[in-house]
């Protein structure tokens, strides 16, 4: 006998990380639609509890460790003890657990009928949902809803090198934020922008940090000026310990002090790093799909495990839908959150080509320093338009910031043009304040800028950014 519904909604989200929670409240806050939310963990996703959030406000606080060191170069008596990593944790976490109350009293204002718990689709638009508490408690009862249309928000999850033995441990950039005691000696595996930002932030803060990478560079989905740019500096400008061309062959655990030795191989031969406090695993995210019964429902997955969905985020099942990080598209916070809105615009709001441009998506790394990019790397534009049609313009430079410093910060800056009007395809800039300065200029290229557009832009002096407009 087929289930009965507890109740009916007009919109059932899967999903309480940012581009479910953006969906639901368009579609209850603005077209007024009765509508359910489902998420098992604490409100906001990966970006708010374990991401985006508490990643910016820790980088804050290695930004502000090395402005001190900075500031005695320009004078001042500036006595850097230390750096209290219990207190400033709890800090963290507080305004993070202030963070999910808010999202859920904007669900409550927006009308949006929160569900504690973990959904599985059942087919004929149902949903079973095992309930927990507000808490994250599991109740050990289950409930059933039915929907007109069902969004699967999932996201995603960390995953770890199993093949490895004494891979368990190590822990996930989720359990960097779960750190209570500032370590000695931290080891980082990955190469991609969230080993590169939790190694940036260990390093300025005065651990002794080991970044392993497979390659000579990391970052290597980014601009090559950006790869060897960054990477360079890790290593000789703040002095990381950086193991390339490394793999991991065996962790072990001294269980009498906790301390790691991690066995490993790189490009200098074997080693073993002893007395390793912090080991994390940064090498990956995984679609966070295991128990959504997808087959069941017929619901089609990529290779990866990813959900597949068209331009419009429809899955290959009609009234069921997929966006975010489960569909493993654009993996970036603000990117869920457009195609959420735009989703519910085109459901609920009559606008039926409302869909989300993934192109010209403007990014950033939080690392020392910041990197901004957005469009085609200069190989990937070279390759899209053939070689007589690009044209590249680039600077490298010392920001005057470090004129009164003894250490010099890289500031390097790329614009990539393409054809006759040197139309704008790609923009990479590293150095400081290029987080802050990369949404405007991203505007710009968005509506299709030139070069010639940059040029007749009065530059703003003095400041890095003066750079982007006068580049000949």
């Amino acid at each position: 006998m087929a289930p009965v519904p507890r109740k009916h909604f007009d919109y059932l989200v899967i999903g309480g990380g940012s581009g479910g929670l953006a969906s639901a409240r368009r579609a209850a806050g603005v077209y007024k639609k009765n509508v359910a939310i489902i998420e098992s963990g604490r409100l906001g996703g990966t970006c708010v509890n374990v991401g985006c959030v508490p990643k910016k406000v820790t980088w804050n606080a290695a930004f502000i460790r090395e402005t001190m060191e900075d500031a005695k170069g320009y004078g001042f008596d500036v006595d850097v003890k230390g750096f209290d990593w219990r207190h400033f944790v709890e800090k963290r976490d507080a305004y993070v657990k202030r963070l999910n109350g808010i999202y859920a009293r904007n669900l409550n204002n927006d009308g949006v009928t929160y569900l504690p718990g973990r959904g599985r689709l059942l087919g004929d638009k149902m949903v079973e949902v095992d309930e927990y508490t507000p808490e994250g408690e599991k109740l050990g009862t289950k409930a059933v809803y039915s929907a007109d249309h069902i969004l699967i928000a999932t996201g995603g999850y960390p995953i770890f090198p199993k093949d490895i033995p004494g891979y368990e441990h190590g822990i996930s950039s989720d359990g960097f934020f779960e750190i209570k005691e500032q370590p000695k000696k931290a080891v980082l595996v990955g190469a991609g922008y969230i080993a590169v930002e939790l190694a940036g932030i260990f390093q300025a803060l005065g651990t002794e940090t080991h970044l392993m990478i497979r390659g000579d560079t990391f970052l290597r989905h980014f601009d090559p000026m950006i790869q060897e740019t960054l990477t360079k500096h890790y290593e000789t400008g703040m002095g990381m310990n950086l193991h390339r061309q490394s793999k991991q062959t065996k962790i072990e655990k001294d269980e009498k002090t906790g301390k790691l030795r991690v066995h490993y191989e790189d490009s200098n031969g074997a080693g073993v790093l002893e007395d390793v406090d912090t080991l994390i695993w940064a090498i990956g995210r995984a679609p966070e799909v295991g128990d959504l019964n997808l087959q069941k429902v017929g619901i089609k997955q990529d290779d990866r495990g990813f959900i597949v969905a068209d331009e419009y985020q429809n899955t290959n099942v009609e009234g069921i839908y997929s966006l975010g990080d489960v569909s493993g598209l654009v993996e970036l916070t603000p990117v869920a959150i457009a195609a959420g809105r735009k989703l519910s615009e085109r459901i609920f709001g009559g606008h039926k080509d409302s869909k989300l441009d993934y192109t010209m998506i403007p990014s950033v790394v939080f690392a020392h320093p910041e990197v901004g990019t957005i469009g085609l790397s200069e190989p990937d534009a070279r390759k899209k338009y053939g070689d007589e049609n690009i044209k590249v313009y680039k600077t490298s430079f010392t920001a005057m910031y470090y004129s009164m410093l003894e250490h010099k910060g890289p500031t390097s800056y790329k614009i990539v043009c393409a054809g006759p009007e040197e139309k704008v395809v790609g923009l990479h800039i590293l150095g400081l304040g290029s987080a802050e300065m990369l949404q405007g200029f991203g505007v710009a290229i968005k509506m299709g800028a030139t070069k010639k557009d940059f040029d007749n832009c009065v530059a703003i002096h003095p400041t890095s950014a003066e750079e982007l407009v006068t580049l000949r």
